[in-house]
């Protein structure tokens, strides 16, 4: 794995989720369905930069891969972040704090996606077509039950890999 896979998965990450629909959709993902959110941007960004596609038993390494670090640093700042942007609604003076949390939930989602792109295949030469298959169908192999709920998610893949094309 290089600095450079981490970085582009990250840009990746931000990019693709501010695309309209995505962070509710990743939201609802998470909070009805338990999964998380890196992992169903890894199996996008494996597709769409070249990476091929994920089968069951790499994804059961990724998870392990991260499942200490978001049960024990992701998951309580994310508790944390959450109770304190309630608190910012009525409390103007938690929302200094807020904000920090916030930015550390984050910087620990990068660490997460480090750890995954530490996993990732390096990247071949493949065709647009063939990329957007590869990411719909990691994508798919993640959500499992929960793709009709994963749909905004499909429909940005495609939006966002017309635009990278």
């Amino acid at each position: 794995m290089t600095v450079l896979a981490a970085a582009d998965f990250w840009q990746f990450s931000l990019a693709f989720y501010a695309q309209s629909g995505v962070a509710p959709a990743c939201l609802a993902l998470q909070d009805r369905h338990g999964l998380d959110v890196n992992l169903a941007l890894y199996c996008c960004w494996l597709g769409l930069s070249g990476r091929g596609r994920i089968d069951a038993s790499r994804l059961i390494a990724a998870d392990t891969a991260i499942a200490s670090w978001r049960r024990e640093i992701i998951e309580p700042l994310r508790a944390v972040h959450r109770g304190l942007r309630q608190a910012a609604e009525v409390d103007p003076d938690s929302k200094a704090l807020h904000e920090r949390v916030k930015a550390l939930e984050l910087e620990a989602e990068c660490i997460c996606q480090t750890r995954l792109a530490a996993l990732a295949p390096p990247a071949v030469a493949s065709n647009a077509a063939r990329c957007l298959d590869d990411a719909c169908a990691s994508l798919g192999t993640y959500l499992g039950s929960a793709s009709a709920d994963g749909a905004p998610l499909f429909g940005a893949l495609k939006t966002f890999a017309g635009r990278a094309a």
